[in-house]
């Protein structure tokens, strides 16, 4: 068996932030930040349009820096983590340990799609902003939904095994990626331990890199918290959060009840109270929230996993990388929520057979989701293109998605970690 260097091993960096309250810092700079946007907003009237917009450009630039510095590393590092967890789980329980995952994030993801529509349908978002012009027939909207999964989905289901994985990387087509490198890491698990141990210890090598230039990243938290607040703050109309104050509403209430769906399945797998599981996960939780990136988050993750939970390094390593990749509940659930609230926006009357489509349709794209800001807003464009809903009302959407991103962000990572947990519960014994 290769043995496998755990990765919260990997940076001294951030075991030093994390002991230096990073939370509490995050969270401190988070309200700064919005004091100081509210204050800069042109509605308010302190300062100009023009004043705001070069202001709010500066107050940018540490977040800016701080997502290319982790987006710089991140597909190295989900690559290295994948190979390693697989290195270090191969035995007789890869099967086994892949088929699980795989249905529990499908399982998941239904129950938060299901979420979304129980509560678009019970609170009806979208009767209260009504957009003129987009009202289209039902037939129109099947015949749409039909050509759309005869023609996509089977290319959609070729196209997840990369032809070319070098031009993946390259567009940062992340599911292909992350395919590509399980393929390569069951491989490596087949090659005699005399060929396998040096690409194994190139594999650790490139971890320990990707976590010493996140550990520098994380230095710069706090201070791209605020920037990234003040600017959303500057920038955003203030009108727009009283007009969508309903709709919002309704995403966060789902959200809400999908982390109490995460606390039942703490409860009846690992039997204990899940305050304690939320309490250990407010360091990733609020970076999650502050970055709206669950590639961001990523290694923090990891490292709450392993030192905060007690999940063994190599179900983290594994189960990490992949959830950030493909397991977006939180997004899911926005996407079905808003999917309705913009059907019920336009007047389009979407039929049980359609939602059925919807349904399909939105668990696809929340696996292919781009992990970084506004992704689930990327994805959403082909949703609602695919439903016979005009695209042009994500307009409307745009203006609040960071709000909404932040806050279905860490319910995406608080997914992960609830992941780590049930197969640490379920896998560590057998794989240690």
């Amino acid at each position: 068996m290769i043995i496998i260097q755990p990765l919260n091993d990997l940076s001294i960096y951030l075991n030093h932030l994390v002991k230096k309250r990073l939370w509490l810092q995050v969270l401190i700079a988070m309200f700064l930040g919005l004091g100081l946007g509210i204050l800069l907003n042109p509605e308010i009237g302190f300062v100009q349009q023009e004043t705001s917009e070069k202001l709010s450009s500066w107050l940018n630039l540490p977040g800016q820096i701080f997502l290319k510095l982790v987006q710089m590393v991140m597909i190295p590092l989900i690559f290295a983590s994948i190979i390693s967890g697989l290195v270090s789980n191969v035995s007789d329980n890869l099967k086994e340990f892949g088929l699980k995952l795989l249905f529990y994030f499908l399982l998941t993801t239904t129950v938060a799609i299901s979420i979304g529509i129980s509560v678009a349908y019970l609170f009806k978002p979208g009767s209260f902003v009504q957009i003129a012009g987009g009202l289209q027939s039902s037939s129109h909207e099947a015949e749409a939904s039909s050509e759309t999964t005869q023609i996509n989905i089977p290319e959609s289901i070729s196209n997840l095994i990369p032809a070319n994985p070098l031009e993946s990387l390259v567009s940062g087509e992340m599911l292909s990626i992350v395919i590509f490198t399980i393929i390569i890491g069951v491989a490596i698990t087949q090659l005699e331990y005399k060929i396998a141990n040096p690409i194994v210890r190139i594999v650790e090598a490139i971890q320990k890199i990707c976590m010493i230039v996140v550990g520098w990243a994380m230095r710069i938290v706090p201070y791209a918290v605020f920037g990234l607040m003040a600017a959303l703050l500057a920038t955003t109309g203030m009108t727009v959060f009283y007009g969508l104050a309903y709709y919002i509403g309704v995403v966060l209430f789902g959200l809400l009840i999908l982390l109490l769906f995460y606390a039942l399945i703490y409860i009846l797998i690992i039997n204990k109270s899940p305050f304690q599981f939320f309490k250990n996960i407010k360091d990733a939780q609020l970076l999650a929230f502050s970055t709206a990136s669950s590639a961001a988050v990523m290694p923090l993750s990891m490292k709450v996993a392993d030192e905060k939970l007690g999940v063994s390094s190599r179900i983290s390593d594994f189960i990490i990388p992949i959830g950030a990749t493909i397991n977006m509940d939180g997004t899911a659930l926005f996407q079905c929520v808003t999917v309705l609230f913009l059907a019920q926006s336009y007047g389009i009357e979407i039929e049980f057979v359609s939602m059925l489509f919807i349904t399909a349709t939105i668990v696809a794209a929340s696996i292919g989701t781009p992990a970084i800001p506004g992704g689930g807003v990327i994805i959403l464009a082909s949703v609602l293109q695919s439903s016979g809903i005009p695209v042009d009302g994500l307009l409307i959407i745009i203006g609040i998605d960071r709000i909404l991103g932040m806050f279905r962000t860490a319910v995406n990572v608080t997914g992960d970690l609830t992941a780590t947990v049930v197969f640490n519960k379920w896998f560590s014994p057998k794989t240690k």
